[in-house]
Parts: structure tokens; sequence; C-alpha cells
């Protein structure tokens, strides 16, 4: 689906208030408000409430098979492209938390008259791409045999999202005085953690 700026606009108020006070909590009102547009413009755009929020979680997710396949198919070695995988995650996550956490709650939901066969596409793709590099990797003598591939990328996610949602006590801990200074300790060093953690996975031998 082509998103034109208008709907853009739209997708943008509807992300921060499903995030914030989730998807029944929401109405076609408050989205059109926060928008600054008329409700049946909303209609004419999506059509219904549950179509708005596919169009929302398709568009945020479309571009990580793109993004996967431009980082692995680089020059650099197996740990280099871990590392900058890793990195591109963690900041797509930050960018658009909002959306992902939306996917994670709707997904699990599975009672909204929506389809997730896109998502589940994209899911699956990226994993063929994260498999086949790791075994490419094991091949070349890079990463360990036995490594549980499914659970890469919830450990990656899984690490974000628990920092994230506890940023008072970690922002009282590592002394973050604004949303500045916790961007910049996601963007250096909880990725170089998760890097770390995710190269430790693929190589150390029980």
């Amino acid at each position: 689906m082509e998103i034109n700026s208008k709907q853009q606009n739209i997708l943008d108020a509807a992300s921060e208030l499903f995030a914030e006070h989730g998807f029944d909590g929401t109405s076609v009102r408050a989205i059109a408000s926060k928008a600054g547009v008329n409700v049946s413009m909303i209609s004419y755009y999506f059509g219904s409430k549950e179509k708005m929020l596919e169009a929302l979680i398709n568009n945020g997710i479309s571009d990580s098979r793109d993004m996967m396949s431009q980082v692995l198919l680089s020059d650099k070695s197996y740990l280099e492209k871990v590392d900058d995988l890793i990195a591109q995650y963690v900041r797509r996550i930050h960018k658009k938390h909002r959306i992902h956490r939306i996917v994670n709650v709707e997904y699990a939901n599975g009672n909204r008259n929506i389809d997730f066969e896109e998502i589940a596409k994209q899911k699956r793709e990226s994993f063929r791409i994260l498999e086949q590099f790791v075994r490419d990797g094991q091949k070349a003598g890079a990463f360990k045999k036995d490594v549980e591939i499914p659970l890469i990328i919830p450990a990656i996610f899984g690490t974000y999202f628990y920092f994230y949602d506890n940023r008072p006590y970690y922002a009282e801990h590592y002394n973050l005085k604004s949303q500045k200074s916790i961007d910049e300790f996601i963007a250096t060093k909880l990725t170089a953690h998760i890097q770390n953690t995710i190269k430790g996975l693929l190589t150390y031998e029980k």
C-alpha cells in the first residue's frame, strides 16, 4: 500500500495513541483530532480502525528484509556483520518502538479482524535470511554448530524492550537525565551489550 503524506500523518497519530491507550482504548475521533483531520478522511483512506491498524503495522515493518540483506551482503567479516545487523536492528526498533509494541500485542492477541499474513510473511523471510547467514558462518568456521537461530531476534528485541520499559530505573542507575541521554545510551552501551551477547551466543562453545 502506497502511503501519502496525509495518510502518514494519520498513521503517526494512531501509532502514538495505540501505544499509549491500546487499540480498544483509542477512538477514531481521537485519532482524527490528534492528526488534525476530519473523521471522514480516516474512513476514506482506511475504511475502518482495524484496516488502519493493519496499514500501520505493515508500513512499519516493510523494510526489515531489505535492511538485513544490505547488511549481510557486505564484504565485512561475519562478526562485523553481526555488529552491523544488531546496530541497525536496535536503531530501527528504537525509532519505531511504538509500532513494534503494537505488532507484538495485536499479533499475539489473534482476535482482531486484521490480516496478519504480510507480517507473518515478513517474519518468515527475515528468519530465512538470518538462518542462511548463520549457516554460512558455521560452514566458514566463524560460528559454533549449536545455535538456536530462532531465538536470536527475540534476544535482541527482549533486551531492548526490557531496558525501554524500565527507563526510570536505568535512567537513575546510569544518571541519564534527558531523553537525548537515553537515546545516546541505547545507541552506544545498550547496542554494544546486545552485540556482545549475540556474538557470545554464536561463538561460545559449551
